[in-house]
């Protein structure tokens, strides 16, 4: 099977490589210049629809049908929204993609295209999975090669079932090893991207970190972050904050606490730049910490270099979350995901979405490679007590892991 690392070797994406017309974004809140990399070019996304095409060809594969969504975005950088009307791209083994759309979706479609592409469209009466398999069709002739279709995993059940009957007896399939396998090796724009996310992230955790102060709520918190997110120039796509007890929880709870000498405060943060995503989470305790959280605190961190230490080219996910988990339940943690311990796994990988692959967890023993970026947050919770998640994220290079945001020093200092 073809990978995106053979295509990379190739060089069939070599021109991702280079990132150019960066350009320097004045940080509002006073935290300094902030360098914002110019969007996803047409011509890279086009470098990645050839990629999908040659990895196509190489496992008999006739076409790809990916509905509205970040897979969408990637490919062809059109964001529409999903209804009960389907509109898809479809990515064929050669040939140039055509999206399908509703007719009277058309003009709407036109002013959101980014990348030309052919546009057919349906009407009410007729079948959008016969208009798929037509393209389909249309483009294995005009190239002689068929093949089976593969659907990219979000896309829903209705699709699948309805190009049983209109396929032509073509078998339908995943394309998760095609399309997963692209996104997860991320180019040097892509990281460069999720660079600004990060480093403005963490100029909003700079400039709220002093703002809180007793009395307030996660609620409160929450709002100073999304704020200065915002005044540094970025979408805010989730900003947590959960106070006291509620941090026991790793996505917190109903009830309301308030800040107050001797609680913990658990942010979870993150932002999007040009479609691209943060997630930072930092942990400190108001007025002064108890030698049980800070050993809770030191735990966590110590954990997370065991996670920088265990990610090398190579070895595997699911050893990191192995070492760990190995390490916590010498401490007197867990064992394995029961608390007082790590409830949920070591990492989720995370691009244009939050969670991508790859899972930092047990049994993944996918090959880490280079490109692949992934969370660090090995977390430790004490139900009915407190939490600690300090998180962040890294991409591997042929040397081993880099940060996109400096590990915590200590839990007095938790921005550093």
């Amino acid at each position: 099977m073809t990978s995106r690392r053979s295509v990379l070797k190739a060089g069939a994406l070599s021109g991702l490589v280079g990132v150019s017309g960066l350009r320097p974004v004045l940080a509002a809140s006073s935290q300094g210049s902030i360098t914002i990399p110019d969007p996803i070019s047409n011509a890279e996304r086009q470098t990645r629809i050839n990629a999908a095409q040659g990895m196509m060809q190489a496992q008999g594969i006739a076409g790809i049908v990916v509905e509205a969504g970040t897979s969408m975005l990637y490919f062809s950088g059109l964001g529409w929204g999903r209804g009960s009307r389907l509109t898809a791209l479809v990515i064929p083994a050669e040939g140039e993609p055509v999206v399908i759309t509703p007719a009277f979706e058309a003009s709407k479609l036109a002013e959101l295209m980014i990348m030309p592409m052919e546009v057919r469209t349906w009407d009410e009466h007729e079948s959008p999975t016969a208009l798929i398999a037509s393209v389909i069709d249309d483009r294995g002739s005009a190239h002689g090669f068929g093949g089976a279709i593969a659907l990219e995993r979000s896309t829903r059940h209705f699709v699948a079932e309805g190009l049983k009957p209109d396929g032509g007896g073509r078998e339908i399939i995943s394309a998760n090893p095609i399309v997963a396998a692209l996104r997860q090796i991320k180019s040097a724009h892509e990281i460069a991207l999720m660079q600004a996310a990060n480093d403005i992230t963490m100029a909003a955790y700079r400039a709220n970190y002093p703002q809180v102060s007793a009395g307030m709520t996660g609620k409160d918190i929450s709002a100073l972050m999304h704020e200065e997110t915002k005044l540094l120039g970025a979408r805010p796509t989730f900003s947590s904050a959960q106070v006291g007890e509620a941090s026991a929880y790793p996505h917190g709870s109903k009830k309301v606490h308030e800040v107050a000498d001797g609680q913990v405060i658990l942010m979870d943060c993150g932002c999007d730049v040009h479609g691209y995503k943060s997630d930072i989470s930092r942990t400190w305790v108001h007025g002064g910490a108890s030698a049980e959280q800070t050993r809770v605190w030191n735990t966590v961190r110590k954990g997370q270099d065991i996670v920088m230490e265990m990610a090398q080219v190579g070895s595997s996910f699911g050893a990191i979350d192995d070492a760990v988990r190995a390490y916590y339940e010498a401490e007197g943690f867990g064992p394995d995901y029961k608390t007082p311990g790590l409830s949920h796994r070591t990492g989720h990988g995370i691009g244009m979405d939050i969670h991508e692959d790859q899972f930092v967890v047990r049994g993944n023993d996918t090959p880490i490679a280079a490109g692949m970026c992934f969370s660090n947050e090995p977390g430790i919770y004490l139900p009915g007590k407190f939490g600690v998640r300090t998180e962040d994220c890294v991409y591997m290079t042929d040397e081993g892991p880099r940060l996109f945001s400096p590990l915590a020093p200590s839990i007095d200092d938790p921005i550093g």
